[in-house]
């Protein structure tokens, strides 16, 4: 895939991230397709753009108020013109942005009349310490990169 479609694939990132950072629940459920599906690192699973939109209205108003979204790009795959699999490092703050993000995140986009949507998202908490047990005793089942 051309280095465009990268770059437009990671700005949607950039974008989602900037709505959140509003709090404008409206403007982070648009980049998701109509269908699509949202887990959160709790497990909660949404089903669409509006139930993705209308749950993060009332997170940005309680639980998620004020915090802003960081993400990092560990990888951008396309399966196919209109397919990217993208996965990153992320997590929410307030105050300075923390050093080590502490969840893995996938998103799904696809290209919907040149304009890429997210169509599937998954977060999950890492936990550090139990990697490194799980790999002292298992090291044959360390990432290798």
């Amino acid at each position: 895939m051309m280095t465009t479609d990268r770059t437009t694939v990671t700005a949607v990132l950039g974008s989602l991230a900037d709505a959140w950072d509003r709090g404008d629940a409206d403007a982070y459920g648009a980049h998701f397709t109509d269908d699509a599906t949202y887990v959160t690192f709790v497990g909660t699973r949404y089903s669409g753009r509006e139930d993705i939109a209308g749950s993060h209205g009332v997170l940005f108003e309680k639980f998620l108020k004020g915090t802003k979204l960081a993400h990092e790009v560990l990888d951008v795959r396309f399966l196919g013109a209109d397919v990217a699999i993208v996965s990153t490092c992320g997590d929410t703050y307030k105050g300075a942005r923390p050093g080590k993000l502490a969840k893995v995140q996938t998103y799904t986009l696809v290209r919907d009349d040149e304009r890429w949507l997210v169509a599937a998202f998954h977060n999950t908490q890492r936990k550090p310490l139990l990697e490194r047990i799980s790999f002292a005793f298992a090291p044959e089942t360390k990432p290798k990169q």
